[in-house]
């Protein structure tokens, strides 16, 4: 084989052999790729939504799967860890025990929530005109001060012709929107059902045969990538799948415990719609860090209705349980189950909404977990080639002698 070598004598030497000229070719080839995807970066954005757009309900089916195994799962190791019976049949009826879990969850909440919002709006609509009243009360008694004003009104001509003409204009192209935004909003719900159907179709399929599935994945590993490559690759997945598990069984149970926090906290001060806004707070606490003060304003705004003076106590009892929640019950029941401190939680929460939205929020939390747990490892493990005493980069270590380093000056 034919070697081309750059270089002076007793220096380092750069060779051209056949690998590294195809290594070169490869490098070229993906700058090539890096720039023209830079120069056409809408097109590149386009492209990628409409992939995504056709293969959404399979993405949908594949986050189906993933929640729905972390209880059955739980449910097949409770009840078929002791026998031997029912080899076939245990997968089909854990799902089936799963999936009625959860219909009956969702059924439970509705028939909780559903009157409790009926019986909101009533009484909305029962004292909404009162204070429209006492609103409009109050603007004609301050506008008796603004005597220029009102005699500008009364010398203003109106045309009330001209202002029927635009209001019929107006209320016509309003219908023709309202029109046209029915049938959007009756096709994308058409869609969404359908993109429903297909991603759940998808995901019993994938709950069904998920040994098998991830043996040929592990097969194809072993087939294309180097025996340590693979190995890697099913380790960082390992990693991804135990840390999303602990992830949404942890964050459902703390959400659980607030809500129950919340009525019973509601229920002895005598607040009304205890059971509502507890429900409405334990579902928005499974956005992390944001999501129960997104249902502590809409509790307050629904408890102002009634009284005042009780949604400023509503305010006060949420800011108490939300540090007894923060300090007590989250690092028990969720701890260090994700792995990831404080400030890269709120960093994930932060990018994974201006992203993604509250799905982000969600989803950002656990992978930048593994991405944190990745990191550290490499740190490590460079660390150690290095040969670097761990007296020198202990995170106790280091604080001790910055300490020192400021007594001595």
């Amino acid at each position: 084989m034919s070697i081309i070598t750059f270089g002076i004598r007793g220096e380092n030497t750069l060779e051209f052999n056949k690998k590294n000229i195809k290594t070169f070719i490869l490098i070229a080839f993906a700058c090539i790729l890096f720039y023209l995807g830079i120069k056409n970066i809408g097109l590149v954005v386009e492209a990628i939504g409409g992939v995504l757009g056709i293969m959404f309900p399979f993405i949908l089916g594949a986050g189906i799967a993933f929640v729905i195994n972390v209880p059955m799962t739980r449910i097949e190791y409770w009840i078929f860890h002791r026998t031997d019976r029912l080899k076939s049949g245990r997968r089909p009826l854990s799902f089936l025990l799963t999936l009625a879990a959860v219909i009956g969850v969702i059924i439970i909440a509705m028939y909780i929530i559903v009157p409790q919002i009926a019986e909101t709006m009533m009484s909305i609509a029962r004292e909404l005109p009162g204070a429209i009243n006492t609103a409009q009360d109050w603007i004609f008694s301050k506008m008796s001060y603004w005597k220029a004003l009102q005699s500008l009104a009364e010398q203003l001509s109106v045309d009330w012709t001209d202002i029927a003409r635009k209001l019929s204009v107006f209320m016509q192209e309003a219908a023709t929107s309202m029109v046209n935004s029915g049938i959007g909003a009756v096709t994308n719900i058409i869609g969404a059902i359908v993109n429903f159907f297909i991603g759940f179709v998808f995901a019993v399929y994938l709950l069904m045969a998920k040994e098998k599935l991830a043996g040929q994945g592990k097969q194809i590993l072993f087939a294309v990538f180097k025996e340590d490559t693979a190995e890697r690759i099913l380790y960082v997945c390992s990693l991804a799948s135990k840390t999303f598990s602990k992830f949404i069984s942890g964050q459902c149970l703390e959400a659980c415990i607030l809500g129950m926090m919340f009525f019973i906290a509601m229920s002895i001060f005598r607040m009304p719609y205890a059971m509502l806004i507890s429900v409405l707070i334990a579902f928005t606490a499974l956005i992390p860090m944001v999501g129960a003060f997104i249902g502590c304003a809409i509790g307050a705004l629904l408890i102002l209705m009634v009284s005042p003076f009780k949604a400023f106590m509503f305010i006060i009892v949420f800011l108490v349980l939300q540090q007894l929640e923060g300090n007590l019950v989250y690092p028990h029941v969720v701890g260090n189950s994700v792995g990831l401190p404080s400030i890269w939680v709120l960093v994930a929460i932060t990018i994974g909404g201006n992203l993604m939205g509250v799905v982000g929020m969600i989803l950002f939390i656990p992978i930048c977990s593994v991405l944190y747990a990745l990191f550290r490892l490499f740190v490590k493990d460079r660390l150690k080639k290095k040969g670097v005493p761990r007296e020198k980069w202990e995170e106790k270590a280091v604080f001790e002698e910055s300490v020192m380093t400021g007594e001595e000056e």
